[in-house]
């Protein structure tokens, strides 16, 4: 009797440790798990209240672009996005490219000033932008946008391709030169390559960002509405459902090209790890 009794409250001891260990051997894990589903909560909320019911279940996914307003708000922002990530990124690359491999004078001055837009608050940038294009009487609109949108996307793009500079394998190049590319050739067929993710990574930023963008578009949009924009002026009085049904498709489009970025990420990693073979 007394062996039994010592050996439940052995049992009964060991339970709260057990508990102990597991919680501490898996406390990371539970902690990510909480910050995922803190992010992503929202934006099933938003996925499910797409499928809100109207005359008939789904009505507003069979009618996904049948508000104007939405579709034109929605275009704009599409267009002003990839305007923007096209020569953010074009700019933002050989920014990048001048700041790693080449010492001139003022080097490393910009590359302080790189980092200034980034933590400069929006409301500043936008309040700054909206003075400079009253002074040079700009009419506000597309194009205040576009230039208001360009400047503070190429921080990003240069502080991600940098980092992927940084790290670049420069012997592979030599190599190339060595074995008789131009440096044109060497720069299309090897150097490219192995910077794509860095560079779409850097694009798909670029591109989400001026998507998302409320603050500077804000000051600077003057008679243009773009979609965070249309948004905003919804809310005051009712947004239409067809709103969560076009978020739900970009959200679906952004994870596939994550997905893309990812496996090109893959790809050329493998590219990389690549060794020539000896001579025996």
């Amino acid at each position: 009797m007394e062996a039994a009794t010592a050996t439940a409250r052995h049992v009964s001891d060991s339970a709260p440790a057990r508990a102990w260990t597991w919680l501490r051997r898996n406390a990371l894990m539970i902690y990510a798990g909480i910050a995922v589903a803190y992010m992503l909560i929202p934006i099933a909320i938003v996925g499910l209240f797409s499928f809100e019911k109207g005359t008939a279940q789904g009505e507003y996914w069979s009618d996904a672009f049948g508000q104007t307003a939405v579709n034109d708000s929605m275009i704009m922002s599409l267009e002003l996005a990839a305007l923007t990530m096209v020569v953010a990124t074009a700019i933002g690359t050989l920014m990048a490219l001048a700041l790693v491999r080449y010492e001139f004078f003022g080097r490393r001055a910009t590359n302080l000033l790189i980092i200034l837009p980034m933590a400069t608050p929006e409301i500043v940038i936008g309040a700054a932008l909206l003075s400079l294009f009253i002074t040079y009487s700009f009419d506000l609109g597309f194009t205040t946008l576009f230039i208001a949108h360009v400047m503070f996307s190429i921080s990003f793009v240069v502080v991600v391709v940098r980092s992927r500079l940084i790290g670049f394998d420069r012997s592979i190049e030599e190599a190339a030169a060595d074995l008789g590319a131009t440096p044109f050739a060497t720069f299309r067929l090897v150097t490219l390559p192995l910077l794509a993710p860095g560079i779409l990574a850097a694009a798909l930023l670029a591109f989400a960002l001026s998507l998302d963008d409320f603050v500077i578009s804000n000051f600077n949009s003057g008679t243009a509405v773009t979609f965070p924009l249309y948004i905003f002026g919804a809310s005051l009085r009712g947004i239409p459902v067809q709103v969560n049904v076009l978020a739900t498709m970009l959200f679906a489009v952004t994870v596939i090209a994550i997905a893309l970025v990812l496996w090109q990420q893959r790809r050329a990693e493998q590219m990389a790890s690549v060794q020539p073979e000896q001579e025996v």
